[in-house]
């Protein structure tokens, strides 16, 4: 009986010890799972820069566009940041006619052609200012990284020490949206996240006596989270335009101003009053609604399946007019390759 007995409690004793150690094994299993991160874009643009023409000097508006992506923990914490910038300028002659556009690249595409070295006699390149700018922020909060921001519109003695010398306020700026606008995603630490910028001249016309000219482009911005397998798992889309008007003498009456994104106007953009439906629903969704199409779309994709989103047109693929997003993507998408 006794022997009987031990023999029971040994087998009870066996089968706890599974069971702990299952239990173990599955609590340390919990814990490699990396957590969700919150993914923001955020957009700081302005037109500046506004001259008339005189002679053989061309009038001018300049379009400055600043991008930043993060990806946020649950504390608020930036873990990664990614910042880009583009200038487009806007030309026209004193005839009153537009000026053509030639190849838009962003500061940093431009790398060491911007010649911030060459020219403005700095240590680092623009894209390595920023690269130090972004590694500089990781582990902030939006307010610590708000107070980078010296009186000159210049970093803090920390940032100039990082390797960034350059004025940085418009680059906090666009930071601080991205973390307003950061929304729950499958992103985790381990996800690389990236911006794709893509401007086109559009809406150009020359100045007629009965009518102004203009010059205008159009700058579509797509950021993303792209995991180790090359997947998109975040994505956020968003675009603005730029528009300088001007007489047959090349003077212009535009004024300086802060640029809303098409993201941003949302209701206001007033695409469901004035579009057509071009998918037969009986409707017509919002810009920004059509953005989040679009961007829905993305996830799971990796860049070999990007040029699947549209057809030869340049608009959104079956499923994807479908789903409602039937504006013309074909910006959307080459940001979107240059994202991934």
């Amino acid at each position: 009986m006794k022997k009987l007995l031990c023999l029971v409690l040994s087998i009870i004793m066996v089968f706890s010890l599974t069971c702990l150690v299952g239990c173990s094994d599955k609590e340390d299993g919990a814990t490699e799972t990396a957590d969700t991160l919150k993914f923001g874009l955020g957009i700081n643009a302005k037109l500046e820069n506004i001259t008339s023409a005189d002679g053989d000097t061309v009038g001018n508006a300049k379009a400055s566009v600043t991008a930043a992506a993060v990806l946020l923990d649950k504390n608020g914490n930036i873990v990664k940041c990614t910042i880009d910038s583009m200038e487009n300028n806007m030309g026209f002659t004193s005839e009153g006619k537009f000026v053509e556009a030639g190849e838009y690249r962003t500061k940093y595409e431009q790398g060491n052609d911007y010649g911030m070295v060459a020219y403005a006699k700095a240590e680092k390149e623009w894209f390595e200012q920023i690269d130090a700018l972004c590694a500089l922020v990781e582990g902030k909060k939006i307010d610590e990284v708000k107070a980078l921001v010296a009186a000159d519109y210049k970093g803090t003695e920390d940032v100039i020490s990082a390797g960034c010398t350059i004025y940085i306020s418009d680059f906090v700026y666009a930071i601080e949206n991205a973390v307003k606008n950061a929304a729950e995603s499958k992103s985790t630490s381990d996800c690389t996240i990236k911006l794709g910028i893509v401007s086109t001249q559009t809406g150009a016309k020359d100045a007629a006596e009965e009518a102004e000219g203009a010059n205008e482009v159009d700058t579509t911005v797509v950021a993303t989270a792209v995991d180790k397998d090359g997947k998109i798992v975040a994505v956020s889309t968003d675009a603005l335009a730029a528009k300088v008007t001007f007489d047959t003498k090349g003077v212009s009456a535009t004024e300086a101003a802060a640029i809303t994104t098409k993201k941003d106007a949302g209701t206001n953009y007033n695409m469901a009053a004035y579009g057509q439906d071009l998918n037969g629903d009986g409707k017509v969704l919002e810009w920004f609604e059509q953005a989040d199409a679009f961007n829905v779309a993305c996830i799971g994709k990796t860049k070999y399946d990007v040029a699947s989103l549209s057809n030869d047109k340049g608009y959104g693929s079956d499923d994807l007019q479908k789903a409602g997003c039937t504006i013309h993507i074909g910006d959307m998408v080459k940001a979107l390759s240059k994202a991934v």
